[in-house]
Order: C-alpha cells, then sequence, then structure tokens
C-alpha cells in the first residue's frame, strides 16, 4: 500500500494520514482543535504535537472553544506549568485570544465551518501532486484564509500554518496521486 512519503514509518503518523489527514471536517469543534494544533507546531514538527495530543486535549479541556475563550491569568500559568504540551507563553495566549475569534466567526457567520468552506465554494479543492517536493507550503487561498483570520484577530495564523491546517482538515487533498488516500477521498467525493 503506497502512502504519502511524510509519515514515512512511524506508526503515529502513518494512523493520523491513514485516518484523518486530508479528510474533510464540518465540525465546529474539531476545526477548533486542529486551529489550535496547528498553531502550536508552528516551528515544531507535527509528530512533536501528535504526540502531546491528548494532553493538550485534556489542558484544553476537550478543545471547547467556550472554556478556552473564558481562560484567565490562572489558566495561562496552569498551561505554562503543563509539561504535557509546548510551554510556550505567546503560543498560549495566541490559542486564548484565537477561541474568542473563533466564537465571534461563529456568531457572525451561524459556523466556523460555513465560514473556512465558503472560500472553496464547500468543495475540496484536489490537487495531482507527484512528489512531495511540489506541495506548497502555502498559496493564494492560504494567503487570503490567513489574511481574513489575522484581521479577526487570529494570532499564529499565518499562510504556512493556515495552509497545514487546510490540507489537515481536507479542505485541501493533497495526498500524492499514488497514495492509496487519495484515490479513496476522490473517489468517495470528499
Amino acid at each position: 500500500m503506497t502512502r504519502c512519503a511524510w509519515c514515512g514509518n512511524n506508526p503515529l503518523l502513518t494512523r493520523y494520514h491513514d485516518e484523518e489527514w486530508g479528510v474533510p471536517v464540518h465540525d465546529d469543534s474539531r476545526h477548533f482543535e486542529f486551529l489550535l494544533l496547528e498553531g502550536a507546531q508552528a516551528g515544531l514538527s507535527w509528530l512533536t504535537i501528535l504526540k502531546r495530543r491528548e494532553a493538550y486535549r485534556e489542558a484544553y479541556r476537550g478543545f471547547d472553544p467556550r472554556v478556552v475563550a473564558g481562560f484567565g491569568t490562572g489558566e495561562v500559568e496552569r498551561l505554562l506549568a503543563d509539561r504535557g504540551i509546548v510551554r510556550n507563553r505567546l503560543k498560549i495566549q495566541a490559542s486564548i485570544a484565537n477561541a474568542r475569534s473563533f466564537l465571534q466567526l461563529q456568531e457572525e457567520h451561524g459556523s466556523f465551518d460555513g465560514f473556512l468552506w465558503s472560500f472553496v465554494g464547500n468543495r475540496p479543492l484536489v490537487n495531482a501532486w507527484k512528489l512531495l517536493q511540489e506541495v506548497p507550503a502555502r498559496t493564494e487561498l492560504s494567503d487570503r484564509i490567513s489574511r481574513e483570520l489575522r484581521r479577526r484577530g487570529f494570532g499564529f495564523a499565518g499562510s504556512t500554518i493556515v495552509y497545514a491546517y487546510l490540507q489537515a482538515v481536507g479542505v485541501v487533498n493533497d495526498h500524492l496521486v499514488d497514495c492509496f488516500r487519495y484515490r479513496e477521498l476522490a473517489a468517495s467525493g470528499k
């Protein structure tokens, strides 16, 4: 079975690749989870974050944006002391600000999902990359979404982070064409 080369032989990356990466997400709580994790990943490997995912889930109260939006100074200090997550003050503060912006966006658009998918006409963009080196780190789409998120107060939402997020939540299908998931997702209409 051929997979995208980036997951290598690591069981955690392989499971993530096979079960989650590139599968269209239409659930706001999952969107918030991926936004938070992608922001935490900035400057680090995705494997580093995947290894800490359950600790993040616990530290961030199940990735509930309403709860996270209410975090204050005491919660920031608690998170900074949590050895299970990346203890970066700027990332932690941005995650809380992002929760507040996420809720505002939901209120304006009915859902974050509706806001996000409107950028692509509610259909995933399917690329046809043959080599890992062809996959871009950012695109015009991620530039536009990043600008809009930052305009709305999101931090750690630069174009490269946003593009990784779009790949993760299936807005963009960047599985390589010889990867079994590329064909499965394209065949299912996802």
